[in-house]
């Protein structure tokens, strides 16, 4: 008899989930036997100087979702938008039975130094990479609360979220703002089993990792890019590295784990 997954009766829900971080996130989630509710914003945002996903990106991820086996509840709806989230919560426990694992994973990059961003560049990373995670949690958590069941959030930060970096101010901030988030929460849902914790990866091969814009930045700011090398003998880490780290979040292994900020950068914080 196989033994089961240890995610099996759980459903995750996951933000960004179409492509780079979010979709290993989903998929390796599914494979350790979740069903997941896959959401993306699935446009362009005029400021992000790369490309976005686009609906048959989310569609993938949902295909290889269900390959492993799970159920996945598809929604392109902005995670910054509470009402949207609602609505996928509601939806959510309709066809699955409520959500007990999040993932708060959505967020974008633009470049600049801080005086010179725009007031747009600045909105837009700050709503989507922070307040896209406080609108994910503000409309999950009650049926949370209310099943009673426990649960388990993880806010995607970045080495971003302890450290200062030039030229990203704006990405900065929001990432700090998630790693505070992150401990009030853990406060204040201790008393229901809900755990939060953070994962705050370095560098990652996903598109927004190996974008031009990216390579850009890291050329124009030397000492960014000698902050964010990896102590570990590697370029970049694989999304599935950081995928790993969620799961065990969001396990029974980690049960007693809340209010943790968990680096999965390959040593990044200790240049």
């Amino acid at each position: 008899m196989q033994p089961e997954p240890i995610l099996g009766g759980h459903t995750a829900l996951v933000t960004g989930a179409a492509r780079g971080q979010g979709r290993a996130h989903a998929v390796t989630l599914a494979r350790a036997g979740a069903d997941v509710v896959a959401c993306d914003l699935c446009r362009q945002v005029d400021t992000v100087p790369y490309r976005l996903a686009a609906p048959e990106d989310l569609e993938e991820t949902a295909r290889l979702v269900r390959a492993e086996g799970r159920r996945c509840l598809v929604r392109i709806v902005d995670a910054a938008d509470p009402a949207g989230m609602e609505r996928v919560a509601r939806e959510a426990e309709a066809e699955l039975g409520g959500v007990d694992v999040v993932c708060a994973n959505a967020g974008v990059i633009s470049f600049g130094r801080a005086w010179e961003l725009s007031e747009a560049q600045w909105d837009d990373v700050v709503r989507i990479n922070l307040k896209g995670a406080w609108a994910t949690c503000r409309a999950v958590v009650p049926g949370m609360i209310e099943r009673g069941r426990g649960g388990s959030i993880v806010l995607v930060s970045s080495a971003a979220g302890l450290r200062g970096y030039p030229g990203i101010s704006h990405y900065v901030a929001a990432k700090h703002g998630l790693v505070g988030l992150m401990r009030s929460l853990a406060i204040e849902l201790a008393p229901h089993r809900i755990r939060v914790n953070c994962v705050l990866p370095g560098g990652v091969r996903t598109p927004m990792g190996t974008a031009e814009a990216m390579g850009r930045w890291l050329e124009a700011e030397p000492e960014a890019a000698r902050a964010l090398m990896a102590l570990l003998a590697i370029d970049l880490v694989e999304p599935e590295d950081v995928s790993a780290a969620v799961v065990w979040l969001a396990s029974e292994a980690a049960r007693h784990v809340t209010g943790v900020a968990l680096p999965v950068d390959a040593g990044v914080q200790l240049r």
